[in-house]
């Protein structure tokens, strides 16, 4: 694809007005439903591994490469959004991306083999990688500056609320269809936003620059990153550093990363551009996101394990019980994104991180006799913090960039967000674990004779004919479950403690916050 030389660009040329009325909100509808799309493949493939495992005659445990395939190859092509699109053009960027995607969805959905579909995850991650970046950027150039609040919300939206949808539609299409359809159903969804989308923009084609390839950056980029994502992705299931595999992972992603950093912030064309985290709200913006998104992710991710294994909720009533965090954030986005201009960001933003403290808190006080209806309440109030949280907080660390600037810092923010999630699976799973043997050994502590409520309880054991061993087991059990109650209420606990502790941090954004793509701001 050859790029088109700057002094060619149309953006040298009259600016283009705005994109008004039906035209706006069919660009709207395609670009939501792309990145919708892509989001929702992160976790879409979950509630799907045990089929998929079977179904390729492979074990789970190798089922989940389809899994961490994907976000390794779209954490390693975030960083490098702003790269490509100054390249080849955000508009052009964008279509091709969504094509590959759509491509490669179809490769996925007919995969043979595990090393197929683990090839095809993997190509799928790194074409659709600028997709969500790129939807930003593309929504912001071509709202009008005074509904910009509202392309914002509508695109937290998207990326907030697939994940959330991923198991639940992930689960529904498994069992009533078969695990390919989770990526046929990309099909028709990317061919047809792809089509509008470059027919309303392909005349609004940013900038073009011909910079040369960093390739050592571009090296450095792809091992760190990639070795930093599989590791992360498979350390829990290797028991951390004590495995070999894990710790040279680990050192190779320190190593690369180290020299990353060093190279581009002396590069002439850097692959990445480090220079905005000279800007302060970007840098506390992205901080505030990523820490703001590794507690969120933690209570997704321990919540739905502990219901099923410990509960014995079933996959899709653990999926319903996540799904209403998304009711309220779906109805009062667009309202949080008609406010950004009428309150001070940095106060709604505290809002939403005290909602989110507070329900965390409110988790950790569940015992194990909660029933679905008393954990629905929780996930509810929850969603009143969500667009309070994603919206506000893009707004402060996109405000002041220059347009030219919107897809990388979108991209590198895409990026850390990612990163967030992702080392919010490895600590939450492995902390939840060490939690759990704590309690199970405090406990088990508590059992012996001079213990009147352990000596009665096995007695009633006793009573109905379970004795010795056989009642042993009995109350091993009862002290397993206790454990990892009382161990997600401590990761539930944690959770609210990170939400208290980001506030202060906000407060260090310097307002105004003016419109992104606006300069000012800083």
């Amino acid at each position: 694809m050859a790029a088109i030389s700057s002094d060619a660009a149309p953006s040298d040329a009259a600016p283009l007005k705005p994109l008004q009325g039906g035209m706006l909100a069919l660009m709207t509808i395609a670009v939501a439903f792309s990145t919708f799309m892509e989001v929702l493949d992160m976790t879409i493939v979950n509630v799907a591994v045990p089929h998929i495992a079977g179904s390729l005659a492979v074990s789970p445990s190798e089922g989940t490469w389809a899994i961490s395939s994907y976000s390794m190859a779209s954490a390693i092509m975030q960083p490098l959004t702003g790269w490509i699109a100054r390249r080849f053009g955000e508009v052009r960027t964008f279509v091709v991306s969504v094509a590959l995607f759509v491509v490669f969805s179809m490769l996925c959905g007919l995969a043979t083999s595990m090393p197929m579909l683990v090839v095809g995850r993997l190509l799928q991650g790194a074409g659709s990688g600028p997709m969500v970046s790129l939807a930003l950027a593309l929504l912001l150039a071509n709202y009008p500056k005074s509904k910009q609040g509202i392309a914002l919300a509508l695109w937290a939206m998207t990326v907030v609320i697939a994940p959330v949808l991923g198991p639940i539609l992930g689960g529904w299409i498994t069992d009533n269809f078969t695990w390919p359809w989770i990526f046929y159903i990309n099909l028709p969804v990317g061919i047809g936003a792809a089509v509008v989308t470059w027919f309303l923009l392909h005349k609004r084609e940013s900038k073009t620059v011909k910079a040369p390839i960093d390739v050592i950056g571009l090296v450095l980029l792809v091992a760190g990153i990639g070795c930093m994502q599989f590791m992360l992705d498979n350390g829990n299931d290797h028991d951390w550093f004590a495995s070999p595999l894990i710790l040279t992972l680990g050192l190779i992603a320190l190593v690369s990363l180290s020299f990353l950093i060093a190279w581009e912030l002396n590069a002439k064309h850097p692959v990445i551009d480090l220079s905005l985290f000279k800007q302060r709200n970007f840098t506390i913006g992205v901080s505030a996101m990523s820490f703001g998104m590794l507690a969120f992710f933690a209570i997704n991710v321990v919540s739905p394990l502990w219901l099923q294994t410990t509960l014995g909720f079933t996959a899709s009533w653990s999926g319903m019980t996540s799904a209403w965090v998304g009711v309220l954030a779906f109805l009062l986005s667009p309202v949080v994104g008609s406010m950004l201009g009428k309150f001070d960001l940095r106060a709604m933003i505290t809002t939403a991180f005290v909602i989110l403290a507070g329900t965390s808190f409110w988790l950790s006080t569940y015992d194990s006799s909660a029933s679905y209806i008393s954990m629905v309440w929780p996930r509810l109030v929850m969603g009143l913090g969500i667009p309070l949280f994603f919206i506000p907080l893009n707004q402060i660390y996109l405000s002041g960039l220059p347009a030219d600037q919107i897809a990388s810092a979108s991209g590198l923010a895409n990026f850390f967000r990612t990163l967030g999630s992702s080392v919010s699976t490895a600590l939450t799973v492995t902390l939840w674990q060490h939690r759990t043997e704590f309690h199970h050994a405090s406990l088990t502590e508590n059992i012996t004779a001079a213990a009147p409520a352990a000596t009665g309880f096995l007695q009633q054991l006793k009573g109905a004919g379970l004795v010795g061993q056989r009642g042993l087991a009995v109350v091993d059990q009862l002290i397993s479950r206790e454990a990892a109650t009382l161990a997600v209420n401590d990761v539930f606990w944690l959770c609210s403690v990170i939400f208290i502790f980001m506030i202060p941090l906000l407060w260090l954004a310097k307002p105004p916050f003016g419109s992104a793509g606006s300069p000012g701001g800083h």
